[in-house]
């Protein structure tokens, strides 16, 4: 005889999704933490964080790839979360969210590539440009 009323187990999503948020705004606060101090005692936002070192990591290129991944695991999490069926868009193929991240930032590189070549810095136009095509994207691709 089985129990009608017990509930199937859940996992805690509420603990998992804060416990995301946490863990990524704590690597954010490091990176600012990690940013050099200029002489005035102002943060120096593009000196290398890495004095020496093979790449310029300035707070600005730790900013982007943390983006990257915070947009990856908040993908990862509501693949586990919300799975879903991949749709056929505008442009006649299956697109499934991680497809549709992946197509807009690609999109986006080429737009700020473009954006540098006829108008060059700053990026701040081509950065909203490249919100748009990615909602745009999202919704229609």
């Amino acid at each position: 005889m089985s129990d009608a009323t017990s509930p199937t187990p859940r996992a805690p999503w509420t603990a998992i999704y804060l416990t995301a948020v946490v863990v990524l705004l704590a690597i954010l606060a490091f990176l600012v933490w990690a940013t050099p101090v200029a002489e005035d005692g102002a943060k120096d936002w593009f000196a290398p964080m890495i004095t020496g070192g093979w790449m310029a990591w300035t707070f600005p290129v730790a900013l982007f790839f943390w983006v990257i991944g915070s947009l990856l695991v908040t993908m990862t999490v509501l693949a586990i979360r919300f799975p879903e069926t991949p749709r056929l868009g505008v442009l006649r193929i299956e697109t499934t969210r991680g497809d549709r991240l992946f197509i807009s930032l690609l999109g986006s590189a080429f737009l700020c590539l473009g954006w540098l070549f006829f108008f060059g810095g700053p990026l701040f136009w081509a950065l909203m440009l490249c919100l748009v095509y990615a909602a745009a994207v999202f919704r229609w691709v």
